[in-house]
């Protein structure tokens, strides 16, 4: 191994524990594969999830922000190619599709690039990682010894990425675990909703209202398409409001509310990004809940909790309206809201979940 080989699988292992080091990294990979920029980023390819070389960072933020991602099927074609080993854009087009594909005609050639060559590596998450390396357009096709160089560096680059989804997910997993130490229920979502980490207090709480997959999932379907819609809001804004959702008593489970709490994400935490947190509530006692708690647990207005108690100590919408010198319809506008946010349909159902609201009250010590 040469000075330069042993110099950059050095600077791979090393950045697998210090993340910040990656663009140092795919600039050195860059110029030892004979390319000019390179990029690292999930399948999913998400603007806050991708490392690049400084000189390639605005070109992925066109790429991305003008929607090319969903123009080409450039990366479909890399990962049915399902190669380990680096393959070339003349590897997955033929000469002809190669010089008709809009993507490099309208878009990367006009910014002096030409072709790339690229490699996918799954990583425990069950994430796949792909690393990009793009060659100027004056410098031509990639040589096939510039692809082999590239390919004896694959198999560093697959173990750093390994090695650094490993700690990550040690790290959401005593996340997850110290959260239980301070009384809270948790569970860690990755992308798309995959759970990472779920302490044993939540798993006591859940009990069999999850279901096995993927995707975190409830059992009770109005729930989690609630949870579903959340966790499609929380991947493609940038950011959303906490999202609450009840979850109705079973068997021995008492009723719950799911709060999902979105995390701030950093390229930085690619190998494992961590995109919410869901803390659970119960409810366990059986009056009129206090309009703080309402507002808390289900994300509700000042005014929507007015109504929502009303509703559950026994009022009707005149009544309502009477009382707050409002009119019917603004009182049934709020309710709509209300039933909207609990993830119901009728004002019995929404009776039988907010009249066990009120958070349990510590009792009372002895002097």
């Amino acid at each position: 191994m040469s000075d330069q080989e042993g110099d950059l699988v050095d600077r791979i292992y090393e950045a697998a524990v210090l993340p910040e080091l990656w663009p140092d990294v795919l600039t050195t990979l860059a110029n030892y594969g004979g390319a000019d920029a390179a990029v690292l980023f999930a399948e999913s390819l998400d603007v806050s999830q991708l490392v690049t070389t400084a000189n390639f960072s605005d070109t992925m933020r066109d790429y991305i922000s003008q929607g090319w991602f969903n123009r080409t099927d450039r990366t479909k074609r890399l990962l049915a190619k399902k190669h380990a080993g680096f393959v070339t854009d003349l590897d997955i087009y033929t000469t002809d599709e190669f010089a008709r594909e809009p993507v490099f005609q309208e878009f990367f050639n006009p910014r002096g690039f030409g072709t790339g060559a690229a490699s996918v590596i799954k990583v425990p998450t069950g994430d796949r990682l792909i690393f990009d390396v793009e060659r100027s357009l004056e410098r031509g096709p990639f040589p096939a010894d510039a692809v082999s160089r590239l390919d004896g560096m694959r198999p560093h680059l697959a173990r750093a990425a390994m090695m650094a989804a490993r700690m990550r997910l040690q790290t959401v997993r005593a996340a997850a675990q110290a959260l239980e130490i301070v009384g809270l229920a948790a569970v860690v979502l990755g992308r798309k909703g995959r759970p990472l980490a779920m302490n044993r207090m939540c798993e006591r709480l859940l009990g069999d209202q999850v279901l096995d997959g993927a995707r975190f999932a409830l059992t009770d379907p109005a729930a989690d398409a609630l949870l579903s819609n959340a966790l499609i809001e929380l991947s493609y804004r940038a950011s959303v409001a906490p999202r609450s959702i009840p979850l109705a008593a079973r068997g021995d489970q008492v009723p719950t509310v799911l709060h999902l709490l979105p995390i701030r994400r950093s390229a930085i935490d690619l190998f494992v990004s961590a995109e919410a947190i869901a803390v659970l509530t119960p409810l366990t006692t059986s009056h009129a809940p206090d309009l703080s708690v309402l507002e808390g647990l289900f994300d509700l207005t000042a005014a929507e909790a007015r109504v929502a108690r009303g509703i559950v100590s026994g009022s009707t919408v005149a009544d309502l309206s009477l009382s707050f010198g409002t009119s019917s319809a603004t009182v049934r506008s709020q309710l709509k809201s209300v039933m909207s946010k609990t993830g119901v349909s009728r004002q019995a159902e929404l009776v039988k979940l907010l009249a066990g609201s009120t958070l349990p009250t510590p009792p009372m010590t002895k002097t």
